[in-house]
């Protein structure tokens, strides 16, 4: 058997550099980020709870675990702050690789607040940008605030986030630009969104703009709560041109310039500003016409969305609209600029979705256009799936649904398609279902488009 001593050489304790439950926030802070800065794999074995000033950094090849009964709490003793961690890499846009964090458990203790000291639109109290392989598991926090996300992640390549316990105000877990992800076995109870998949985003709301693509969300449950509003999932999509003299543009707006994106950073007041100036520093702001433009990326796209991702084993408690398709459209954020290309957001898969609440809200909210969505295994009860607009482009494109497999329990007549989309194109295909009383009758409502069913439910066959 390996001697003790010989085998914790493989590790780093944060206790030897002064990390203990008794210390002050400040010195756990310095003590902390002197383990961090080691690399290789830190273990807090000691039980207890630790208070921390500040924000640590780590970077690639790190892992930091917490052992049983481990509590990280924010205290205010230099100041409030925004991060507990955020990689080091995201201070130059630099990416991190093959970092875990295990078993985390925050205590915000009040400290919510958005300052964005280190990168603007980056609000986590856990935040990661510029990072590839990274895990998160057993994290929890009980008591997320208004202001920050709990786990916040932009820019991203091949990251797991599993075993996940998130109550409070704020979206759980919040997701920009990357490809290939797994949010798993989460437990939700949130004001605002559990889960967010915005491609587009307000200007604070994340630091670069882009697709989130091939991933998978399962095994995840939305409480009920008192206090309600967002979704269980919000996906939004969005659409930018290139910058023209004379454009009228306002707060969150996007346009492309020398190769790059630049946003306009305004308050939230309604104003509508014309630029005659084109932006083309480098980076951060500059002041232009009265309008403050932001560098926001270099690598270019026109579009952002989300494509390719499964949704299953889902449990939705919670009285709200489970998944949100749609584009902002208010003074905060406009997600589709007037004339640019048509953003379309590509095969989203809903299996084994059960809506456990007895309220009439959509199961699905489309409000942008959707190639192909497919449902099976799933019980909505009483709730729709709806098509609706915001009369951000004139044409929402065609959308084909494939429902098979589902268990209808609702007694009387069900209204399972509501469009409210002019000229919409809809095209419904549904096989193998269950409807479990004799008085079941599904309805479509296709106002003023079209949908064209083939059907095995009863007030839609034939």
């Amino acid at each position: 058997m390996m001697k003790y001593e010989a085998y914790k050489s493989f590790f780093v304790n944060p206790a030897e550099f002064g990390f203990l439950p008794e210390a002050s926030g400040i010195k756990n802070t310095k003590a902390l980020q002197k383990a961090l800065d080691r690399g290789g794999t830190i273990v807090i074995s000691r039980p207890g709870t630790y208070k921390l000033a500040g924000t640590v950094y780590i970077g690639s090849h790190t892992s930091l675990v917490c052992g049983n009964n481990v509590f990280i709490k924010k205290v205010d003793e230099q100041g409030t702050f925004t991060h507990v961690i955020l990689n080091k890499g995201s201070l130059t846009k630099t990416y991190d690789e093959h970092i875990s964090i295990e078993n985390l458990h925050i205590i915000v203790n009040g400290i919510d607040v958005r300052t964005f000291k280190e990168v603007f639109g980056l609000h986590g109290q856990i935040a990661f940008f510029y990072i590839k392989d990274l895990k998160i598991e057993g994290f929890r926090c009980m008591d997320l605030g208004a202001l920050q996300y709990g786990i916040h992640v932009c820019t991203f390549e091949d990251i797991i986030i599993n075993d996940i316990m998130i109550k409070g105000d704020k979206d759980g877990v919040h997701l920009g630009r990357g490809k290939r992800f797994r949010i798993s076995n989460g437990v939700f109870e949130t004001f605002d969104d559990a889960i967010a998949l915005n491609a587009h985003d307000y200007d604070v709301g994340n630091p670069e703009l882009g697709w989130i693509e091939d991933g998978i969300v399962e095994n995840c449950h939305d409480l009920d709560a008192e206090k309600m509003t967002g979704y269980f999932c919000r996906i939004l999509a969005g659409a930018w041109r290139d910058w023209q003299p004379g454009m009228e543009v306002q707060k969150s707006d996007t346009v492309v310039a020398h190769h790059r994106l630049y946003r306009v950073r305004e308050d939230a007041d309604g104003k509508i500003y014309t630029s005659h100036t084109e932006p083309s520093h480098e980076s951060g702001t500059a002041v232009l016409d009265g309008i403050h433009w932001v560098m926001v990326q270099d690598d270019v796209t026109y579009t952002a969305g989300v494509r390719n991702v499964i949704f299953r084993n889902i449990f939705l408690s919670k009285a709200r609209i489970g998944f949100s398709m749609h584009f902002d459209n208010d003074r905060y954020s406009r997600s589709y600029y007037p004339g640019s290309k048509v953003p379309s957001q590509e095969q989203l898969t809903f299996e084994n979705i059960r809506v456990l609440h007895d309220e009439k809200k959509a199961f699905l909210s489309i409000g942008t256009p959707m190639n192909v969505i497919t449902v099976s295994h799933s019980s909505l009860n009483h709730n729709p799936i709806h098509f609706h607009g915001n009369k951000a482009m004139s044409d929402y494109l065609k959308t084909k649904i494939n429902m098979f497999g589902c268990v209808f329990n609702h007694r009387g007549t069900m209204d399972l398609i509501i469009n409210s989309v002019e000229n919409k194109m809809i095209e419904l295909k549904t096989f193998s279902n269950i409807e479990v009383y004799d008085e079941f009758k599904a309805n479509i409502i296709q106002g003023n488009g079209k949908i064209e069913v083939c059907s095995d439910l009863t007030g839609l066959k034939n």
